[in-house]
């Protein structure tokens, strides 16, 4: 049987999340695969996956990196792990149960219908946020109005976590060519995948605040962000921004590469 689905999930002490996300992942009975990219946890995340192992034979799968290098290059690090192995579905998913494990599926349908990115996403008709203190919410918020400002990307949640990657956008993707590792990576996939022409689709999540462990969120990866975007405005206006993050591209292509809109899920 042809290798389908792989989620990938990025984590840095999640001793407290890691057991239970990966059964959460495993117990959909959908087929979905889990890959961990454990950046040196010095609480041990990694020793508790090696143990799960036998009991998640041929699913269950952990690259190890040394030190702490950013989420970006850990999912670059995944999608390429998962194209060499052959998945044709290759998600984004946080560790903490901030990302609803239950919501995949959705993610999975939205791609398997056409679109090229499927984003979970808490700023759509149906989305939400849970657990969030105000202030954290208008920040997210305006970091979203503002990134469709700069870029005219529209994608309403430009900055989520969880999402749903088809294939052929990821081989069609230089990664030598994408930078940023926190806010600015999640909004650089997105923009990359419009300026391309792949659909994107949004799919509306509740996202609950994670419960247990820290948060990733630091100054350096805000800032990232504000630069960021003024970054790929920049490049958009005077550089070819398409042929930069593009393998190969061929504008006859019909299949994925000619849709430019993005559609709610089921709109």
């Amino acid at each position: 049987m042809a290798l389908e689905k792989l989620v990938i999930i990025p984590t840095y002490n999640e001793k407290e999340n890691i057991e239970g996300i990966i059964a959460a992942v495993i117990n959909l009975q959908q087929d979905f695969h889990v890959l961990i990219i454990d950046d040196g946890s010095p609480d041990g995340t990694a020793s508790i996956v090696r143990s799960l192992f036998d009991q998640y034979p041929g699913v269950l799968f952990l690259e190890e990196r040394k030190g702490k290098l950013g989420l970006g290059t850990a999912y670059i690090h995944g999608f390429k792990w998962g194209l060499e192995k052959g998945y044709q579905y290759i998600f984004e998913m946080d560790a903490d149960f901030s990302h609803n494990p239950g919501d995949l599926p959705r993610l999975y349908d939205a791609c398997k219908k056409g679109a090229g990115v499927a984003v979970g996403s808490r700023y759509v008709k149906g989305g939400n946020v849970e657990n969030w203190p105000s202030d954290r919410i208008a920040l997210s918020k305006g970091a979203s109005l503002y990134t469709r400002i700069i870029t005219w990307m529209p994608v309403m949640d430009p900055t989520a976590g969880f999402v749903c990657y088809r294939r052929e956008f990821l081989e069609t993707l230089n990664f030598s060519s994408i930078h940023f590792v926190g806010y600015a990576f999640q909004i650089e996939m997105k923009f990359a995948a419009w300026k391309l022409g792949f659909k994107i689709v949004e799919v509306p999540i509740t996202f609950i605040d994670r419960k247990f462990g820290d948060s990733k969120m630091n100054k350096g990866i805000v800032k990232e962000g504000i630069l960021g975007v003024l970054k790929l405005r920049w490049m958009s206006i005077f550089k070819n921004y398409r042929k930069k993050v593009a393998n190969t591209f061929d504008d006859t292509t019909t299949t994925f590469t000619q849709q430019r809109e993005v559609a709610l899920e089921g709109k």
